[in-house]
């Protein structure tokens, strides 16, 4: 009687316990209070956070081999669990045998809880198997707190399977924040553990 009771409790739908992401986490707890203290700001809607992370393949000679590009897609979506879109040539450009509407690349645009474990995955995992790794460079900011990464080889994430592999390809992870400037952003990224080499 008491097992039919307990069954019918967990049938009942007790809804499972939400995991809030461990550098999620870390941003309300430690990090957003340093960035309030350092930069003196009172209200904490108003400090720094990050706003979402853009992962870009570009491939010129996916407008001559589609294959190439449902290859990149294929593989981007696996590194970020969300759908890479298809980015495409906004103006033809004669030089470059290219012509307006074509695919060039693609690209994912992560937001929310994927953007933390993603971010979570870069720094812990992905970063530290980038071969002779002394860390990013802190002069990739744009002046807004904007900071784009770049990756040569897309097989550092272990998403990939490298054996399976035909062509390496770079990519671009821009992180966009509400810093406003460089100075707030390399000190909100860097506490989120984002490893930046000493210049």
């Amino acid at each position: 009687m008491a097992k039919e009771k307990a069954s019918e409790s967990n049938a009942g739908g007790a809804t499972p316990k939400y995991a809030m992401p461990r550098l999620k986490t870390m941003y309300r707890e430690t990090v957003l209070p340093k960035l309030r203290n350092e930069f003196d700001i009172e209200n904490p809607m108003a400090a720094p956070k990050l706003e979402k992370i853009t992962l870009n393949i570009g491939l010129g000679e996916a407008s001559r081999n589609y294959k190439l590009l449902e290859v990149a897609q294929r593989e981007l979506s696996a590194i970020t669990g969300q759908h890479a879109t298809i980015t495409r040539a906004k103006k033809s450009i004669a030089a470059f045998k290219l012509r307006e509407g074509m695919a060039i690349g693609t690209r994912v645009t992560l937001r929310g809880d994927r953007m933390w474990e993603f971010l979570d995955r870069l720094i812990a995992t992905a970063l530290p198997r980038v071969r002779d790794f002394r860390g990013v460079s802190q002069k990739s900011f744009d002046g807004r707190g904007n900071y784009t990464l770049g990756i040569k080889e897309h097989t550092i994430f272990p998403e990939v399977d490298a054996a399976k592999v035909d062509q390496l390809k770079g990519l671009n992870v821009t992180f966009v924040t509400t810093a406003g400037n460089d100075e707030r952003a390399r000190f909100l990224l860097q506490e989120l553990g984002m490893p930046f080499a000493r210049n």
